[in-house]
C-alpha cells in the first residue's frame, strides 16, 4: 500500500502523450477519466496493477481503462512514485512494453528507457581497415555522455556516422546527441561542458525514482504533474509537447539566475522562441514574483507578437500573463510616446515616401551615385548612429559600404539628409528609428521607472541598433536577469547587422547555442541550410556564426523539387497533392502554402478555391486560429515563427525569388549581395516551417536558388 496521499509522484512521460493522440476521439474521454482518477491518487484499490507477462522490466504494470484499452505503468517497488507510461489497445500495449526496460543511468542520474531485445544486438566488428567511429573514446567517457553499459558493445562497432544514425532511436537521446557532436568534431571536453548540468549531481541512487525524475535529463521525456487542471490541459492538446518537455540545453538557459544580459542563437527548429516563453514563465514564478513586477516580451513584428501572446497562454496562469506584457517593439514606442505627449506620427513609408523623393531632387548634379546609394547610406549609417547634424556625420563609421566619401564629398551627400529632416519635422512625422531613439532619450531624461525586472527579446536578428539601445535603456542595467535574447542570423529578413556590446548590451561570457532541431525533419533541414552555403552569417556580437552541429532527430522525405510550365499547370499538381492528403486522411489544415509575395498569395487563393479546396488566410496581424479548416496561406514574411506539418512553397520562379527589387538592382555589389543573402533567407525560413514535408514549386523559369 502506498504511503501518505501527498507524498505521491506522479508523473507521465512524453510516449503516453503521443499514444493518448492517436486513440479515436470518443475514446479519448474514457482514458481522460482514468487518467484524472489515477492522478487524485493511483494508490486507489479500484486501479489494479497487473504484472506484464514476459517484461524485461520489472517495474512495469498494466492498467485497465476499459474492455479495449490498457494503460502501461511504471510503479518502482522503493518510493511512491508512478509513470503513465503508455496507452493503447491491450494486445498493442503489451507488445509494447515487453522489450522495454526503465534505468536510472548510474553516472548522469537521468531516467532512461531502453529497448533491451535492440541493445543485445551486436554488429559484428569488421576486420578491414576502417578505423571504428569512436575509437579515442574510453569506456567511462561513453558512460559520462550517458550511454548505458549494456550499450557499449553496439557502440563500439560502429564505423561511420550514417551507422550511429540508424541506431539512434535504440539509444537515449542524450547519449546519441553527444555521440552524434563527438563525430561532427567537437572534442570530448566540449561535449561534456556542453552536458553539463547546473546543479551538481550527488552520488547517483539508481534505485530513487523520485529524485531522477528530477534530473534534466529525465524532463525531456517525462514531467511530473502538479494538478488536475494543468494534467487535463495536457491531455487536451496532447501533441504540443514544447509546451512542457524542456531540451537540457533549453533547461540550463531558461532555471538559471544570468548575471548580466544572455544571448542565445540557434538554428531553425531549435526551440529558441519555446525556451524564451519558458524563460517568461520561469522569472515570473521564481524571481519576479511581485504584483508590481512586469516582464515585458518583445519581437519585431506585430503577428510574431500575436503568436507568442497565445502560446504563452498555454503554459502560464492568467495572474503570470497579466505580469507578462507581450507587444512588437513598434507597438511599444508608439504607446510610450503617445503617453509622454510626443508630437510627431511615427510613420513606417506611407507618408515619408513622397518625402524622400522630394529631398532626392537636391542630389548634387556632379555625384554620379545612383540613387539607391543615398537611402542606403540613410538606413546603414545615418539611422544606426542616429545622426542629426554633419559634424555627427564627418564623425560617423561607415564600416561596411563600399564606398569612400572625403569630407567634401560628405557635405554634398548631407544636404538631402538634411532636406529630408526638414520635411520630416515641417510634416510632424517620425520614422521607426527615430521615434526608437526619441523614447530612449525620453527614457533617460526622465529617469522613469517601468517597473519592468526583465526584457526577453524574439527574433533579434530582425532588430536594429536603435532598438537594442532602446531595450538596454528600458530595464536598470544593474539588475540580475535583466535581458533574454533569442535569434538567429540565418534567419534574418529585416534588417541589418547588429553588434550588441556597442548598444550597451555586454553578452561576454553569456553567449549560449542550441544545436537540436526537433520540428524539421534532416533531409528538409539539409536543403535549408544548403541555400545558405557557403554564406558568412554574424553572431549578433561581432563575430561569426556557424551550423557546426546543427542536427535534426527526425527523418522523413527528401524535399520534393517540382518545375512545371505554366501556372495550371502547377495548380494542378498542387490541387492532385491536396486530394491525395484528403484520401490518406490528412488534415489539409495542417498543410501551408507559402509564396512570396501577397500578389502571389491572391492568385493561389483563387487558383486553389475555384478547385474546392477551402482555404484559410494568415493574416499580418493576428494569430492563427488553429481550430478553423482549410489549407493555410502565407507569404514568406508572415510564415516566419509558425510551423506546420506539410509545407508547400509555390511560385519560385525567376524574378520572384529573389524578388526583383531595387535593393538587387543597386549599384553596390556588397549592398547586391547582402540583398540576395536576405532572399535565400526567406526561402530558409519558409523551408524550415516544416515538420515532415516539404514541396517546393515554379512554373516557367525556375529560381536561381533551385539550380545551386
Amino acid at each position: 500500500m502506498a504511503g501518505p496521499i501527498n507524498k505521491i509522484k506522479v508523473a507521465i512521460a512524453s510516449d503516453f502523450l503521443l499514444s493518448f493522440s492517436k486513440i479515436p476521439r470518443k475514446q479519448q474521454a474514457r482514458v481522460m477519466g482514468f487518467v484524472t482518477k489515477f492522478r487524485s491518487n493511483p494508490s486507489l484499490s479500484g486501479i489494479n496493477y497487473e504484472k506484464i507477462m514476459n517484461s524485461k522490466d520489472k517495474n512495469m504494470r498494466s492498467v485497465r481503462i476499459d474492455n479495449t484499452y490498457r494503460g502501461i505503468v511504471l510503479k518502482p517497488e522503493k518510493g511512491n512514485v508512478y509513470v503513465l507510461l503508455w496507452v493503447g489497445h491491450h494486445d498493442k500495449a503489451y507488445k509494447w512494453a515487453e522489450n522495454k526496460s526503465y534505468r536510472i543511468h548510474p553516472e548522469t542520474g537521468s531516467l532512461q528507457v531502453i529497448e533491451i531485445e535492440e541493445a543485445a544486438k551486436e554488429k559484428p566488428i569488421s576486420h578491414d581497415t576502417k578505423k571504428a567511429l569512436f575509437d579515442n573514446i574510453r569506456d567511462r567517457h561513453l558512460l559520462k555522455l550517458g550511454l548505458p553499459k549494456l550499450q557499449i558493445p553496439l557502440i563500439r562497432s560502429l564505423e561511420t556516422v550514417e551507422e550511429l544514425d540508424q541506431i539512434s532511436s535504440q539509444i537515449p537521446q542524450e547519449a546519441y546527441e553527444s555521440l552524434f557532436f563527438l563525430a561532427e568534431g567537437f572534442s570530448l571536453e566540449e561535449v561534456l561542458q556542453e552536458i553539463e548540468s547546473t546543479e551538481k549531481i550527488a552520488a547517483v541512487d539508481t534505485d530513487d525514482f523520485s529524485s531522477a525524475l528530477e534530473n534534466p535529463d529525465s524532463r525531456r521525456r517525462f514531467y511530473i504533474v502538479e494538478d488536475d487542471l494543468e494534467l487535463a490541459a495536457i491531455l487536451n492538446e496532447p501533441l504540443e509537447k514544447w509546451r512542457i518537455f524542456l531540451h537540457p540545453s533549453q533547461q540550463k538557459l531558461v532555471e538559471r539566475n544570468w548575471n548580466g544580459p544572455v544571448r542565445v542563437l540557434g538554428g531553425a527548429g531549435t526551440g529558441k522562441t519555446v525556451a524564451a516563453m519558458h524563460r517568461a514563465k520561469w522569472l515570473v514564478r521564481n524571481k519576479f514574483a511581485k504584483d508590481k513586477d512586469r516582464i515585458l516580451f518583445t519581437t519585431f513584428t506585430r503577428n510574431l507578437a500575436a503568436d507568442i501572446q497565445e502560446n504563452l497562454s498555454k503554459i502560464c496562469t492568467k495572474d503570470m500573463m497579466r505580469r507578462i506584457e507581450v507587444v512588437n517593439l513598434d507597438r511599444w514606442v508608439s504607446r510610450f510616446l503617445n503617453k509622454n505627449g510626443y508630437d510627431y506620427t511615427i510613420d513606417y513609408g506611407n507618408r515619408t515616401r513622397s518625402l524622400w523623393n522630394k529631398a532626392l531632387d537636391l542630389v548634387p548634379a556632379d555625384l554620379d551615385f545612383d540613387l539607391s546609394f543615398y537611402r542606403e547610406e540613410w538606413t546603414r549609417v545615418i539611422q544606426p548612429q542616429a545622426i542629426t547634424s554633419f559634424e555627427e556625420y564627418i564623425k560617423a563609421s561607415r564600416v561596411g559600404r563600399g564606398t569612400r566619401l572625403s569630407r567634401k564629398i560628405r557635405k554634398l551627400v548631407w544636404t538631402v539628409f538634411e532636406e529630408y529632416r526638414i520635411l520630416l519635422n515641417e510634416e510632424g512625422l517620425r520614422e521607426g528609428a527615430d521615434a526608437m531613439r526619441d523614447a530612449r532619450l525620453l527614457l533617460r531624461e526622465k529617469q522613469q521607472n517601468l517597473s519592468y525586472r526583465s526584457i526577453i527579446v524574439d527574433e533579434a536578428q530582425d532588430m536594429g541598433v536603435q532598438a537594442f539601445k532602446l531595450i538596454r535603456q528600458i530595464v536598470p542595467q544593474e539588475t540580475k536577469n535583466d535581458i533574454f535574447i533569442v535569434g538567429d542570423a540565418h534567419q534574418r529578413i529585416y534588417k541589418h547587422r547588429v553588434v550588441l556590446g556597442q548598444c550597451g548590451i555586454k553578452i561576454i561570457g553569456r553567449g549560449r547555442k542550441l544545436r537540436i532541431n526537433y520540428r524539421t525533419t534532416e533531409e528538409t533541414q539539409k536543403w535549408a541550410v544548403g541555400l545558405l552555403k557557403n554564406i558568412k552569417v554574424d553572431d549578433l556580437d561581432g563575430g561569426n556564426d556557424d551550423q557546426k552541429g546543427y542536427k535534426s532527430l527526425l527523418h522523413g522525405s527528401l524535399p520534393k523539387i517540382k518545375s512545371f510550365t505554366t501556372f495550371q499547370e502547377e495548380i494542378d499538381y498542387i490541387t492532385q497533392y491536396l486530394q491525395q492528403m484528403n484520401k490518406d486522411k490528412i488534415q489539409i489544415k495542417e498543410i501551408c502554402l507559402v509564396a512570396r509575395t501577397n500578389n502571389f498569395i491572391t492568385q493561389y487563393k483563387s487558383a486553389i478555391e475555384d478547385k474546392g479546396f477551402e482555404t484559410y488566410l494568415i493574416k499580418r496581424t493576428e494569430a492563427e486560429d488553429q481550430n478553423s479548416p482549410g489549407l493555410r496561406l502565407a507569404t514568406m514574411h508572415r510564415v516566419k515563427g509558425l510551423e506546420f506539418d506539410r509545407v508547400i512553397i509555390a511560385g519560385v520562379n525567376q524574378g520572384v525569388v529573389p524578388f526583383e527589387s531595387s535593393s538587387i538592382q543597386t549599384y553596390d555589389p556588397v549592398i547586391k549581395q547582402e540583398a540576395e543573402v536576405h532572399e535565400r533567407a526567406l526561402l530558409y525560413v519558409a523551408a524550415t516551417r516544416a515538420k515532415k514535408e516539404i514541396i517546393v514549386t515554379s512554373f516557367g523559369v525556375p529560381s536561381e536558388f533551385l539550380l545551386t
